[in-house]
């Protein structure tokens, strides 16, 4: 019972995370833009489309009949948008903008391993003890971490 709890918890937290963050797409595209690296086409397009799709996975998770649906796609989507961050750790100019340090965006780098590993367990059912405990005690920091962004 409370393993279900602390998992609902979980899921609906990062559903409102996601939700949030999706429409900050819409309506701050300039934030993303900046971390968007030069190879990628159609950069604004990409943004958008990035949003369009951490609004509906993020959504995705709150129903339970779709919830496998939605964490296996924001873990595909986690991954697709993982050459950002890393474009802000290598980027000057990204990180000034983002008024941050080289050593700021080396520690962000990490944080998107807890996301995807919370996005696999809200894909099962069922999981291990084991993993569940590592999933609540990695969200903590990661939720406290990514709601102190701004």
């Amino acid at each position: 019972m409370m393993r279900e709890t602390l998992k609902n918890i979980t899921v609906y937290s990062l559903s409102l995370l996601y939700i949030g963050v999706g429409i900050k797409h819409f309506t701050n595209i300039d934030f993303f833009l900046v971390i968007v690296p030069p190879y990628i086409p159609y950069p604004e397009l990409m943004v958008y489309i990035s949003g369009l799709f951490e609004i509906v996975l993020g959504a995705l998770l709150i129903p339970r009949k779709t919830r496998r649906y939605g964490a296996l796609g924001l873990l595909v989507l986690l991954i697709a948008v993982f050459p950002a961050n890393i474009y802000l750790f290598t980027s000057e100019i990204a990180q000034n903008t983002f008024g941050i340090s080289r050593q700021d965006a080396l520690i962000r780098l990490p944080f998107q391993v807890p996301l995807i590993l919370l996005a696999y367990w809200h894909s099962k059912a069922e999981t291990p003890k084991s993993f569940d405990v590592l999933c609540v005690v990695l969200f903590v920091p990661t939720i406290i971490y990514f709601v102190n962004l701004g």
